[in-house]
């Protein structure tokens, strides 16, 4: 599959997912959500009482109470809204112009990035991995940043001309942000305050970038922008559309709108903290919603262990009262992606079963 031209059951669908935004189409069925397992499919707009926490990152050496705000965040939703991060507010709008301007230019030109057929970087839509798939409704540029010496320039765009410049900085800072959190997350729980960090390789660790472009769409009621899913990551922050909101999170088996707050960054934690932290940090499910008058763009920064790296539950928090949660596993990203595809939880493969 190349660029945005969907392929589904061998078959090219005839028109991207741009075209058919911008013709007002009725999606095709490939892009229709069945019934889903996970959650009802509608958002609960009357759970005004449950908040995505605002936790100011700066805070986390000083503040013994933000140090717990965290970790109960953490073990309760699995996400907050990062402030004090050390990002200004014109920083974080570069980034998005930037991956805006990218997504304006020609197909053409973005075509120049199309990823290959069994491969998730560069540019395009959904790899497609079963005829049973439904696909969402975006596309999106996906990008290694770390290790530096694995990245594929070839699919840095060149336009806009400060795209790369800004892409290496984003990178640099959220990482630096990053092992603070990961550190005061093992503060938190009372472990030293490597126990996290050192499980993702250390330079060999790996972040993503993927920058999601969301049009338009004739039937939000009907179409995703993102299906219900857990990250793969360890741990992952997202720059959201500074206007036009669209991730929901699952919150006691309700779907919580995530409000746009346009210095903030969204932090959730994937699926290999939860099982470092041997089930006490959660992995939240989150999705995207679709919009019928406004498209919106997003920048998020996958963090995660080396494949190569063994992950498991730190030992310290494995005691008579929390017995081991989860087995050790080695490139958790291939497992997760499958069970994505499937309908199924990823984490529930490599639990431990207790008696």
């Amino acid at each position: 599959m190349s660029g945005n031209v969907v392929v589904s059951e061998g078959k090219s669908v005839g028109k991207s997912v741009q075209e058919m935004s911008m013709d007002g189409d009725e999606p095709p069925p490939q892009f229709v959500v069945k019934e889903h397992p996970f959650g009802s499919k509608q958002c609960n707009s009357s759970s005004e009482s449950i908040h995505i926490p605002i936790i100011d990152v700066s805070l986390l050496l000083s503040s013994e109470q933000e140090l717990l705000q965290l970790r109960s965040a953490l073990a309760s939703s699995g996400c907050f809204q990062a402030v004090g991060h050390g990002m200004s507010s014109s920083f974080l709008e570069k980034v998005r112009e930037v991956a805006k301007q990218f997504f304006a230019l020609p197909v053409e030109e973005k075509q120049k990035y199309a990823r290959a057929v069994n491969e998730s970087e560069g540019y395009g839509n959904d790899r497609i991995v079963s005829e049973k798939q439904v696909l969402d409704w975006c596309y999106r540029l996906t990008l290694r940043v770390f290790p530096e010496h694995k990245r594929r320039l070839a699919f840095w765009p060149e336009n806009p001309a400060d795209f790369r410049e800004t892409l290496e900085e984003f990178s640099i800072k959220t990482k630096a942000m990053m092992d603070q959190l990961l550190r005061s997350m093992a503060r938190s729980l009372n472990v030293e305050e490597n126990s996290f960090l050192k499980q993702f390789g250390g330079d060999s660790a790996m972040m993503q970038a993927r920058f999601n472009f969301y049009p338009p769409c004739s039937r939000p009621d009907m179409v995703l922008g993102v299906k219900p899913h857990t990250d793969r990551s360890g741990i992952t922050a997202l720059l959201q559309d500074a206007q036009v909101e669209g991730l929901q999170v699952l919150i006691h088996d309700t779907w919580i709108n995530v409000p746009a707050i346009p210095d903030a960054l969204v932090v959730n934690l994937g699926d290999q903290m939860q099982i470092m932290s041997n089930g006490i940090f959660k992995s939240p499910m989150h999705r995207v919603i679709t919009n019928r008058e406004k498209l919106r763009m997003s920048v998020a920064m996958f963090n995660e262990p080396d494949a190569e790296a063994e992950v498991g539950p730190v030992e310290a928090l494995i005691n008579g009262t929390r017995p081991r949660m989860y087995r050790n596993v080695k490139n958790y990203g291939v497992i997760n992606y499958q069970c994505y595809q499937e309908g199924k939880v990823a984490l529930e493969t490599v639990r431990v079963a207790h008696n």
